[in-house]
């Protein structure tokens, strides 16, 4: 029929071009938004976890390789730095109640990167893991890029870390929400600093959709978080490796 004649041209033009992955990001991102609103919100219907399940099933029906699907979809990657930047606004914007929480926000911080870098290496060391998927999985709860960066100067693998690190902030978008109701955790700006803390990038985007004071409140975890990691991973993921020998 001339229609999908048509269809059928179009898919070959845009599978020789960059767009593809351009296009198959946003398209992917699109339809996970309208699911979404559909389920009117919930957070089980996470758009970040859908759109990473509708790329991966576009990827292996195709079989197009990720190298040549980030070759589009590298311009929206690029876009992460000018965003993550833009987060200083509703950061400002508390400012006040920021510095009046300075010292519960700063024992949070401390106790739940700790405890973010040694649970998850020691569980990994009780469960029979190796000592190089233990630096892996040490650093997953802080961004991407950090996190790639410590773990490769653990030893671990950065690209297994990246993996994880996704999986951590779509863990905590989904389930974040009914973990701070069965605490009977209330304050926006302490399920907010959760958020960032636990889940970085995409818990603070839930965050975002949740009210702006907890986007705001888990910008700053997300982004101390990822620096404190960095000083404390290093040390700490050998630490539990040597308790372990």
């Amino acid at each position: 029929m001339p229609e999908f004649a048509g269809l059928s041209q179009f898919w070959v033009y845009l599978s020789a071009s960059p767009l593809l992955g351009l296009t198959l990001t946003l398209c992917a991102y699109l339809a996970a938004q309208r699911i979404n609103v559909f389920f009117k919100g919930s957070t089980l219907a996470n758009p970040v976890a859908i759109s990473v399940a509708l790329i991966a099933l576009v990827l292996w029906l195709s079989n197009m390789s990720y190298q040549r699907y980030f070759a589009g979809a590298q311009f929206v990657h690029f876009l992460l730095g000018p965003a993550t930047v833009a987060l200083a606004v509703p950061l400002v914007r508390q400012l006040p109640r920021l510095r009046r929480a300075f010292v519960p926000l700063a024992c949070a911080l401390l106790f739940g990167c700790v405890t973010a870098i040694v649970s998850a290496s020691a569980v990994a060391l009780l469960l029979g893991a190796t000592p190089e998927l233990a630096a892996t999985l040490g650093p997953k709860s802080a961004t991407s890029p950090i996190a790639m960066a410590v773990s490769e100067r653990l030893g671990g693998i950065p690209a297994f870390t990246a993996a994880l690190v996704i999986t951590t902030g779509v863990f905590g978008a989904v389930f974040g929400r009914y973990v701070f109701d069965l605490l009977r955790i209330k304050a926006p700006a302490a399920r907010g600093f959760a958020m960032g803390l636990a889940a970085h990038g995409i818990g603070t985007a839930r965050a975002f959709q949740v009210s702006p004071e907890s986007g705001a409140f888990a910008a700053l975890a997300m982004g101390l978080n990822g620096a404190m990691t960095a000083l404390l991973a290093p040390w700490l993921v050998p630490l539990v490796l040597g308790w372990f020998n």
